[in-house]
């Protein structure tokens, strides 16, 4: 199972999230949003085990890559409706491709879709909301546990403590936290990620 904490806005929260076991950790990439943060600061962060992932809105294929090298990603997380030709000129094996299964309409619509990019990104994210991310809100694991995705998918929209005992059922073989485990845009609830993290993997 795979666990990301996305929004990294401080040093600590990066130290902290490395050390307690994080395999992804997302930084955003994106001026509207309240965790925007610098390509040149996040180079600076350098963590032990966790990948570096970089959160994208709608950036081209050339400026994507430009932050890329600029702050020394691991992962590309494509949250613009980038194309299949987009996805494979970033490189399958770095690229997270997000989808919103409530702008389709059905579950076998949603599965097309998720099929047809498995061959060009190493996970599907499906996100709550029609567009963006950073909602809040979540899916309804009932409509999730229908999906039959043989490819890796990640679930994000509105995960914390409160509701990853449900949202672990759904069949999702990663979680991506945010907004349900901070105090404040940007910044993260250690103990909240803690006891996520015991949640999804049993461990204190």
């Amino acid at each position: 199972m795979i666990i990301k904490v996305c929004g990294m806005t401080r040093a600590e929260d990066v130290e902290f999230c490395d050390r307690l076991g994080i395999d992804l950790l997302g930084f955003i990439f994106h001026p509207e949003s309240p965790r925007n943060v610098a390509p040149e600061w996040v180079a600076t962060q350098k963590p032990g085990r966790a990948l570096k992932t970089g959160v994208f809105v709608r950036q081209s294929v050339e400026e994507v890559s430009a932050i890329a090298r600029a702050a020394g990603l691991d992962l590309l997380q494509l949250h613009g409706g980038h194309t299949v030709e987009q996805c494979r000129d970033l490189g399958p094996e770095r690229v997270i491709k997000t989808m919103w299964p409530q702008r389709y309409p059905n579950t076998e619509r949603l599965l097309a879709d998720m099929l047809l990019f498995a061959p060009v990104c190493r996970a599907i994210l499906l996100d709550s909301g029609k567009s963006g991310g950073g909602h809040g809100k979540s899916l309804n694991p009932a409509d999730l546990r229908r999906l039959n995705c043989p490819h890796p998918w990640y679930l994000a929209g509105g995960l914390g403590p409160h509701n990853l005992d449900t949202m672990k059922t759904t069949g999702a073989s990663g979680f991506d936290l945010n907004s349900g485990v901070e105090k404040l845009p940007g910044i993260k609830d250690h103990e909240k990620i803690r006891t996520a993290l015991h949640i999804l993997r049993g461990k204190p």
